[in-house]
């Protein structure tokens, strides 16, 4: 519905990018008026974007909304909460900072919830603290009770694996991920960049279709 907004946005934002540099004064000028532009829709772009999650949320709360997950089910609160739906909402909007701020107040009064330590360590990864992240995987995986869950955290570990240099182990992780959930499309790709040594890792696109 919007890909051709953001498609027109980035257009926009890639040729202020490219020409700066080396730009005259009055063309700077002119730049700088359009990336103003581009920073005032991005902000009221996300803020319409995490008032729509909340309105989700709360909608949520009255209405019996069947779930596509089993780790999603009727005794899952922390659903409820307004950090939850900000976290999804800067999750999907690629702010990891802020989606990770806020998921970490959810498991903060739900300890227990999987899903939002879901997000939390997938955010951390994105952010490139795999520290942090792996510490959450491997609290998640000994409780995950979806094959599908399952296959993400191990795609999750064997991208970490590669960031740390094992290639490995990251293709031993990347294999049981495909064993618990063969249509899972990120651990086959990532086994591909991790034996060619090239291309980009994916991780986390799978992780809404959860919700």
């Amino acid at each position: 519905m919007f890909q051709h907004v953001f498609a027109e946005m980035n257009h926009m934002l890639d040729e202020i990018m490219k020409y700066y540099p080396t730009a005259q004064e009055a063309q700077k000028h002119q730049m700088m008026q359009k990336w103003n532009m581009l920073k005032t829709m991005s902000d009221a772009i996300i803020d319409e974007w995490l008032t729509f999650e909340e309105k989700m949320g709360e909608f949520r709360q009255h209405v019996e909304v069947p779930s596509t997950s089993s780790i999603v089910n009727e005794t899952s609160p922390e659903l409820e909460l307004n950090a939850f739906a900000r976290g999804q909402g800067y999750f999907r909007l690629l702010m990891f900072d802020q989606a990770a701020q806020q998921f970490s107040k959810v498991i903060r009064e739900y300890p227990d919830s999987l899903l939002a330590r879901m997000y939390l360590a997938m955010a951390h990864l994105h952010l490139e603290e795999t520290k942090e992240a792996q510490r959450h995987f491997q609290w998640i995986l000994p409780l995950a009770k979806s094959q599908k869950l399952k296959a993400m955290i191990y795609n999750a570990l064997g991208c970490i694996a590669v960031k740390h240099g094992n290639a490995e182990k990251a293709q031993e992780f990347f294999a049981l991920a495909l064993q618990c959930d063969p249509t899972l499309p990120d651990p086959l790709i990532n086994l591909k960049v991790c034996q060619q040594n090239c291309g980009q890792l994916q991780y986390g696109s799978q992780l809404i279709s959860l919700m």
